[in-house]
């Protein structure tokens, strides 16, 4: 534990443990000053984060890891937050287990970091989030999609730099009805990750005119889905939609042994089935099984200095989902404690909304710094786009990215789409 970069005196008070154990270490209020009259030095800004290391989105971990990091390195060689270098961030996993994640979740809070990133999962975050908040420390999360926090009582403190699902089901309805489909079944996850765009996506399939004639959740521990599968096959779709993780893909196996292949009636996915390695996992001897199955995801701006500069930090990178949102994550909270003057949470989170709009616009920590010192408003344009945060702390509207695999079962980007509340 960092209190002021000094080692702890033994007459320190346990209240004063206790405080840096539940919302970081002390920060000075803003412009309030030290001894003589000098400005009072902010303690050093700290991260933690719990993100999946192992569980069914353990291939999202190394790059929101990875993007964390870069972002670090950045603001430490842009001279850091407030004079101070930040130190390396603390790591807890999500591991898809409520219980892990909150036992990850103690132990970075325990640390006494300012901010959390993660978790990766909807479900993990609500697990954690009443945790953190209620410790006065903020978290931002670069993948929760969940409609649920759009309204969350979270005094403030939790952020996302993705867009909610309210945004991506229209866009995934419309490519359905593009497609020609009318009559479509749903099955998702039984949590709020799951149940919350399979909703937004049925209630956007009816209003385009076309029937849902299943819209059900299935547990997403279950040993086995045969019985997901026939619920769906009974109803004779024309397209089905499958809102899952990695344990999607059993219900993808059992679809085409019944006959419901991509190619025999239309078969969709969203960001959580977005996996390079999916039609691996689905079919390892004949991936082109896969040919033609759809999703779609919360893009990122094309940003081809990004994904040089990420891969240049970690050659090992494979997949990049996430990555500019973490970054972004990071970088917000970095410009807010700038502008808040302060490290603690408390006092930048009323500022970070700010900084993601009606300001001048920058795109790196550096040039946004700068202009925060020459005493101005900022427009920070991070790594994944324009943010122009809400008053609810998230993407007032969003590009969403429409993929397929193709017939040698690769993923590819097919286009980008941009949703509003008013499109």
């Amino acid at each position: 534990m960092r209190l002021k970069a000094m080692r702890v005196a033994a007459t320190v008070t346990a209240v004063t443990l206790l405080a840096a154990a539940c919302g970081g270490t002390e920060s000075p209020e803003p412009g309030s000053t030290g001894t003589g009259g000098a400005p009072a030095a902010a303690e050093p800004l700290k991260f933690g984060y719990v993100l999946p290391e192992t569980g069914s989105l353990a291939y999202l971990g190394p790059p929101q890891i990875s993007a964390m990091k870069f972002a670090i390195d950045g603001i430490n060689q842009a001279g850091g937050v407030l004079g101070n270098e930040l130190p390396e961030p603390v790591g807890g996993d999500e591991a898809d287990d409520q219980a892990i994640a909150n036992q990850s979740a103690d132990r970075v809070l325990s640390s006494g970091v300012n901010a959390i990133i993660g978790a990766a999962a909807s479900g993990m975050s609500l697990a954690i989030i009443d945790k953190i908040t209620g410790a006065n420390v903020a978290q931002c999360s670069g993948s929760n999609t969940a409609p649920t926090f759009t309204d969350y009582q979270d005094n403030g403190l939790y952020f996302r730099t993705a867009p909610s699902d309210a945004l991506q089901g229209p866009v995934l309805a419309d490519e359905i009805v593009a497609d020609g489909h009318s009559n479509v079944a749903i099955t998702a996850r039984a949590d709020d990750y799951g149940k919350g765009l399979a909703d937004a996506t049925a209630a956007a399939l009816e209003n385009a005119g076309a029937s849902v004639v299943l819209n059900e959740t299935y547990d997403p521990k279950a040993t086995d889905f045969n019985a997901a599968v026939q619920n769906i096959v009974t109803k004779k779709p024309d397209a089905v939609v499958i809102i899952g993780f990695e344990e999607g893909k059993q219900i993808i196996q059992g679809l085409i042994e019944a006959g419901l292949t991509p190619e025999q009636v239309g078969m969709y996915g969203a960001d959580g089935l977005r996996n390079s390695d999916l039609a691996k996992l689905v079919s390892p001897n004949d991936p082109a099984k896969l040919a033609g199955f759809k999703g779609t995801a919360p893009a990122s701006a094309d940003n081809p200095d990004f994904v040089a500069d990420l891969k240049a930090f970690d050659s090992a990178l494979q997949e990049l989902q996430f990555a500019p949102q973490i970054f972004d994550c990071v970088n917000i909270i970095a410009l807010a404690a700038e502008q808040a003057k302060s490290t603690n949470a408390e006092d930048f989170k009323g500022v970070l909304n700010g900084v993601t709009k009606d300001g001048e616009k920058c795109t790196t920590f550096a040039d946004c710094k700068k202009l925060i010192d020459e005493g101005k408003d900022i427009d920070y344009d991070g790594a994944s786009g324009p943010l122009d945060f809400t008053d609810a702390g998230e993407p007032g509207k969003a590009t969403i990215e429409v993929y397929e695999f193709d017939d040698a079962g690769a993923l590819q980007s097919v286009k980008t789409v941009e949703s509003n509340p008013t499109s």
